[in-house]
């Protein structure tokens, strides 16, 4: 018999170094990718909201662009990124994805999906 009580061996506390480095380059992958969307979805509605129904696609799609720029998002074009329909007040479409390199040749896809009407954000 033991008499004495033994710790947490080296191999389990490498173990949990490794799993907490796992878990960190992930948040580190992702969180990028995510608040540039979170910025995107964001402009998109503060220009939805100071537009006039008239607006042109161009137009929204260039004042977009300019403020995407100002807040430090250029990782995405926004003709890749957007669909802008004038019909009855502007209804904007977003769809992409963006690829994150990971480990070796595993790469982390996040697609992103979101639509908005000029209608509903004005309320």
């Amino acid at each position: 018999m033991r008499r004495a009580q033994q710790g947490t061996s080296y191999i389990a506390i490498l173990l949990v170094i490794i799993a907490f480095a796992f878990i960190v380059k992930v948040l580190v992958a992702v969180w990028s990718p995510y608040w540039d969307n979170h910025v995107i979805n964001s402009q998109i509605e503060q220009v939805l909201a100071t537009s006039n129904s008239r607006t042109s696609p161009a137009q929204f799609k260039s004042q977009l662009a300019q403020r995407l720029d100002m807040n430090n998002v250029r990782d995405v074009k926004t003709d890749d990124i957007l669909r802008v329909m004038n019909a009855d007040g502007l209804k904007v479409k977003t769809n992409y994805e963006v690829r994150k390199p990971f480990l070796l040749n595993v790469d982390l896809v996040l697609k992103f999906e979101k639509s908005f009407d000029q209608r509903s954000v004005k309320n």
